[in-house]
């Protein structure tokens, strides 16, 4: 796949689809769930409203099961009592802590659902964040080698001061959930997005889904079209949850060595044949920053990257640079 470099002005990306002509088999849906904004777009013969209820149940059962702020989520029991005492919990919710820490190993230890140690600290809705003493202190237990997976679908946290939050693979892991659900049901053309990770099924009914890459500060501004099919696609960037304070934007991914947000890339983008791990590196690059981030996507197979600094610099993956 090439792509072409054009000059951008400070660029983060956010997946939008672009131009869907109308038509009446594109069945179209949308809702709120796992604290952002879910859509599907189909090709059916079919009235597609029962598919739509499926999907909706789905992405619930998940955030009742992963939702660090849902007081009997199984993510939040083990947030409380994970210290304690070894917990039991579901096949599903281990296998995801198994994919966790096999990121965590991946990346250096960029990828770290420990970062909630420090994360849980921050009101991104009122504007506030902790300060440097309390970061000091929820630091010394960020790293995801305090989680120790035991037998039998047990998980103990080796501190007391230990918490997680799946929200850097959870949505990923959902989009995939969903696509499976749709495939089995013999849908073969769907886009399917949630908050910042999305997935398109097969193509646009004869030419391949387009997705756009927008300005970070304007919404309305599309800087690049990317011509995709039967790909996932995943954006982190630092205007997601974000707020500013003494000039300084702090936003959600936050450093797994300091619990700071990261400075220097305003996003990046990652397309790979699965959401959860395109969810999964597009943190874990935005954490190592251009250099090494870009090594570690040109290691991978049928992964790219497009990377955008604050400074409005474009870097991509070998993949999509177009040969000399």
């Amino acid at each position: 796949m090439h792509c072409p470099r054009p000059l951008l002005s400070l660029l983060v990306c956010l997946p939008l689809l672009l131009s869907f002509p109308v038509h009446a088999d594109w069945q179209q849906h949308s809702w709120d769930v796992m604290g952002t904004r879910a859509s599907i777009s189909l090709w059916s013969e079919d009235d597609a409203a029962p598919l739509f209820q499926q999907l909706e149940t789905e992405m619930e059962r998940l955030n009742q099961l992963l939702s660090p702020w849902i007081d009997d989520s199984e993510l939040a029991r083990l947030n409380r009592q994970g210290h304690e005492a070894p917990q039991a919990i579901s096949p599903e919710f281990y296998r995801l802590l198994e994919q966790s820490l096999h990121y965590y190993q991946l990346t250096g230890g960029a990828f770290d659902i420990t970062f909630a140690s420090a994360g849980h600290l921050y009101d991104y809705r009122e504007g506030k964040a902790p300060h440097d003493q309390e970061l000091k202190i929820a630091a010394r237990h960020i790293g995801a080698d305090r989680i120790e997976l035991l037998a039998d679908n047990q998980v103990q946290f080796r501190t007391s001061g230990t918490r997680i939050d799946l929200g850097g693979i959870a949505k990923g892991y959902a989009i995939d959930q969903g696509i499976a659900l749709l495939k089995a049901s013999g849908v073969e053309h769907a886009w399917l997005a949630l908050g910042g990770d999305s997935y398109v099924l097969g193509d646009h009914r004869g030419r391949p889904w387009e997705v756009g890459i927008q300005h970070p500060r304007d919404q309305k501004k599309v800087a690049m079209r990317l011509p995709i099919s039967n790909i996932a696609m995943s954006t982190s960037g630092d205007y997601q949850r974000y707020f500013i304070q003494e000039g300084r934007r702090i936003h959600h991914i936050l450093s797994p060595q300091t619990g700071k947000s990261i400075d220097g890339l305003a996003s990046v983008t990652v397309l790979a044949n699965n959401s959860l791990d395109a969810d999964a590196l597009s943190t874990s690059v935005f954490v190592l920053g251009v250099e090494k981030g870009l090594a570690l996507i040109n290691r991978l197979a049928d992964t790219s990257a497009i990377i955008i600094d604050r400074g409005g610099n474009v870097f991509y993956s070998d993949d999509l640079t177009t040969p000399e």
